[in-house]
């Protein structure tokens, strides 16, 4: 009796230290679930990659410092499986939780990046493409000097040339259509003042001349001939709309 008692404590003994049966399952090594998220996402299978660096961020505790690498990435992920939305919140978290990490500078560029993606149709709603100009200029004025920074001023330029376009448009459609001259001259004079040296500019000055000359404003058309003629010289048509007498004496 006591032989049989033994070896049967043996027994549950050796399936303790086995670790308490086959069918209990250890905890994953955040390390080793790391490096398959990596190899997935570097492998281009975003989806798979996702699912991996959203368990990571429960793995891995708040000071850890592959931290601010998983929500990257999972952002990255987000941007790639077409979740433009949410890549745009998780980059923003990136930059705002991880400020002094190296991967914030690049989270911000990536998180304008998604808004003017976002932002398909320029001549609809801008909130897309004003959230984006606003992220970009941001990048610069906090991580000055950085590659991001550098990539963000050419989508800044961009961006600035679509919104003196839909701006310029919208004053051509005033003065067109409808021949509303006040509403037209507001938006031909916010491309002037809010989007300097896009090439939208001399033109918007010329269609002020059109639209001065139209309503008996000499005065004006005098002025806006003179600063087409000293700063933008070679726009098209200026001779025809503004002749070389028109900056000196009556139009």
């Amino acid at each position: 009796m006591r032989t049989l008692r033994g070896l049967w404590l043996i027994g549950v003994l050796g399936l303790a230290a086995c670790g308490r049966g086959p069918g209990v399952r250890t905890a994953p090594d955040p390390a080793a679930l790391l490096a398959r998220a990596r190899n997935e996402f570097r492998h281009g299978k975003f989806t798979k990659a996702l699912l991996l660096f959203q368990r990571l961020t429960f793995e891995l505790g708040p000071g850890q410092a592959e931290l601010a690498d998983v929500r990257y990435h999972l952002a990255e992920c987000y941007f790639q499986t077409g979740d433009r939305v949410q890549a745009a919140h998780e980059f923003r978290q990136v930059a705002d939780q991880f400020p002094e990490s190296p991967w914030a500078p690049l989270a911000l560029l990536r998180a304008g990046d998604a808004n003017l993606r976002l932002w398909r149709k320029p001549d609809l709603d801008p909130s897309y493409g004003e959230a984006a100009l606003a992220i970009y200029q941001e990048l610069a004025g906090r991580y000055p000097g950085t590659d991001p920074a550098a990539r963000a001023s050419l989508h800044v330029r961009q961006l600035k040339e679509q919104f003196a376009e839909k701006a310029y448009r919208t004053g051509t459609y005033y003065l067109r259509r409808w021949r509303a001259y006040d509403s037209a001259i507001i938006y031909f004079k916010d491309v002037i003042a809010s989007y300097p040296g896009t090439s939208r500019v001399p033109d918007a000055l010329l269609r002020l001349v059109e639209i001065y000359r139209a309503i008996n404003y000499t005065e004006e058309v005098r002025e806006t001939c003179a600063h087409l003629q000293r700063y933008y010289p070679q726009t098209p048509g200026l001779a025809q709309r503004c002749p070389a007498e028109a900056s000196g004496g009556a139009p």
